[in-house]
This record gives structure tokens, C-alpha cells and sequence, in this order.
């Protein structure tokens, strides 16, 4: 079966603690994305525990995907395609959704493509910016990812740059976790940053003493620490949204300056941020603000769109499937990979 021949599509995100499910319809129109997520099962650790969100996935899998169908009005047999996240995430989570794919795939002898996490987090961007030029410079910044990427053209990209240590949303949880604000630490930080002043704390920028494109985030926590510590901040402190708005500013601040570099090196003819942390106020607006003064079109998901979900994962499977001149196999030898290759 071809792209041409295409008419229903199921795709299912299970890379980390979301569990999701998503229907696409004939003309690649998102029917449904049903997204679960387990903050309440993993905020009392402060973080996710890996072992405790595979478990979480075995539970909702069946019935995150169940009411996917419903809500988009189709039994599971219209469906021609599966798709499904292979990596990178935690390897516990991945197997999940992996292996409820395939299983499905195998039962209704129809094929099942895996799809890249990070690859499908950009192109979450094109469903609502679908006119955006090539190349296209890419940001992706999420819990567990923050990297720059070239796409020449559609489906095509080189890495330019990653996190060395912790990624810019992993930062900002283990500075929301030692002031003990909650979890996820993110979102937090942005509400109580709201209306701090974001220059009363000064941050010196992470800089790579090779000149790469590359991110380090692991100083900008330490500073933050020290920070808190010689200036008591505390949950109850006066000064706390001033030094989370000044914290939440360096790490955005950091992330455009490594867009900057790459636009001077590049010359991309357009801009896209995703990932979690797009949904980041300060940060879409600082991003916003770059790619306007550069005259660069831009694109960035609805914050619903920037999380983990379904339908990013669809959106890639079905831009592969149009893409493809040959007829898509069924194929179960599919392997989970925790990392992304360099």
C-alpha cells in the first residue's frame, strides 16, 4: 500500500510519561489526539520514575487508544497504517507502545512504521506552518532533549548541536525541585515568574570553549543553586519570582544565542522551536522577537502540540508515507533505542 492509496492512520507516543494516541484521516487531517498524562503519578518523586511510568503505559495504553478511535469515529479495522515512537525516551516506556503497535500490526497484517521522537517533535511545527522555506534551522527543547538541527529539505536533518549535560527543561525541574516548588518544575517556574523582574539576578551565559553549537545547562543550574543559597531564596521568599524570572531569562537567552550562531554560520531561510519547553512564554517570545528582527519566517506548535503526543508522531509517519515510492512492508524486527545516534 503507497502513500497514494492511504486512508486511515493510528499513531502512539509512548517515549516517556505521556501516553498518547492519535487517528489521522484520509487528507492527513488530525481526527483525534488523546494525550494521558501521569504528573500526578511521578510529582511526589520530583521527577519521573522510569519503572513507575512503563507500568503506567501497560495501564493506559488500551484505553488511551480506544477512546482515540471513538473520538475520531472509526473502528480500529479502517485503519491502513500504524505508527508508532521507537526512540529515543526511556526504554521501559518505548517497549510499551512499541510492542502494542506491533501487535496490532501483526493482528491486522497492515504495516507499522517507527518513528523517531525528537524527528517528530519538529514536525509538529509544519502542521500549523506548513509553507515554512528550506532549509529550515530547527530548535528542539524539551525535558530530555535540547539540540539544533539543519533540515535542507522535508525529512532530511544534521545535527548541529546538542546538550552536553542536563537540556534546558531538566534544568529548570531540578531548580523547581530544590526550592521544592513542585512537579513538573517548568510550568511552575513560568507562573510564579510571571511578573518578576528578570534582570535582578544576573546570570552569566554557558559559553563552549570549542565554539560549538553545542548546549550546557549543568552551570546555569549551579549558579542558580549558589544563587539561592547566598540570597535565601525560598518558597516564601519576596525575591522569588525576580530570580525565577531571572533564571527562566538565562535559559532562555542562552537557547536563541546558539540560534543566532547558527543562523550567521547556516543562513537557514526559516526558523522552528518545539518541544516542551516551547511552551514556554519567555521563551517564544524571545524566539519570536529573533526570528522577526532576522526576517525569518517561523514556526512553533500550539502549546498542546508541544508536548509529547500522538500526533506529531502521525504527522511524520504520514509525511514518510507520501514521501515513499514503494509500498510500505510489514515490518515487526522494529527495536526500541533509548538515545538519539550522533
Amino acid at each position: 500500500m503507497t502513500g497514494k492509496a492511504m486512508r486511515h492512520l493510528l499513531a502512539i507516543e509512548s517515549s516517556c510519561d505521556e501516553t498518547s494516541a492519535s487517528v489521522f484521516g484520509e487528507d492527513g487531517t488530525i481526527l483525534s489526539n488523546i494525550v494521558l498524562s501521569q504528573d500526578e503519578v511521578h510529582a511526589p518523586y520530583g521527577g519521573v520514575v522510569p519503572e513507575l511510568a512503563s507500568r503506567q503505559h501497560l495501564k493506559s495504553i488500551t484505553p488511551v487508544v480506544r477512546e482515540s478511535l471513538t473520538a475520531a469515529g472509526l473502528p480500529l479495522e479502517a485503519m491502513d497504517f500504524f505508527a508508532v515512537t521507537q526512540g529515543p525516551g526511556l526504554i521501559g516506556s518505548l517497549l510499551v507502545g512499541l510492542s502494542f503497535a506491533k501487535g496490532l500490526a501483526y493482528y491486522h497484517r497492515k504495516p507499522v512504521l517507527g518513528i523517531d521522537h525528537v524527528q517528530a517533535h519538529i514536525e509538529s511545527a509544519f502542521l500549523d506552518r506548513s509553507d515554512l522555506p528550506f532549509p529550515v534551522l530547527a530548535l528542539i527543547v524539551s525535558g530530555g532533549h535540547t539540540a539544533l538541527f539543519l533540515m535542507p529539505r522535508k525529512l532530511r536533518a544534521r545535527l548541529l548541536g546538542r546538550t552536553r549535560d542536563d537540556a534546558a527543561g531538566e534544568a529548570l525541574d531540578k531548580v523547581a525541585k530544590f526550592l521544592e516548588l513542585g512537579y513538573p518544575g517548568g510550568p511552575l517556574i513560568q507562573k510564579l515568574a510571571e511578573n518578576g523582574d528578570p534582570g535582578r539576578f544576573p546570570f552569566a551565559l554557558p559559553r563552549m570553549s570549542d565554539r560549538s553549537l553545542d548546549f550546557s545547562f549543568s552551570g546555569l543550574k549551579t549558579a542558580a543553586v549558589r544563587i539561592i543559597r547566598e540570597s535565601g531564596i525560598s518558597r516564601e521568599a519576596a525575591a522569588l519570582p525576580d530570580f525565577l524570572a531571572s533564571f527562566e531569562n538565562a535559559v532562555a537567552r542562552t537557547l536563541v544565542r546558539n540560534v543566532e550562531r547558527a543562523v550567521e554560520s547556516f543562513v537557514p531561510r526559516s526558523l522552528v522551536l518545539c518541544g516542551g519547553v516551547a511552551r514556554n512564554r519567555r521563551l517564544r517570545a524571545a524566539f519570536e522577537r529573533f526570528a522577526s528582527g532576522r526576517g525569518l519566517p517561523f514556526g512553533i506548535p500550539s502549546p498542546k502540540l508541544c508536548t509529547d503526543n500522538a500526533a506529531m508522531v502521525g504527522a511524520l509517519a504520514w509525511a514518510k508515507i507520501r514521501a515513499s515510492r514503494k509500498k510500505i512492508p510489514l515490518r515487526l524486527d522494529l527495536d526500541a533505542y533509548p538515545r538519539s545516534p550522533r
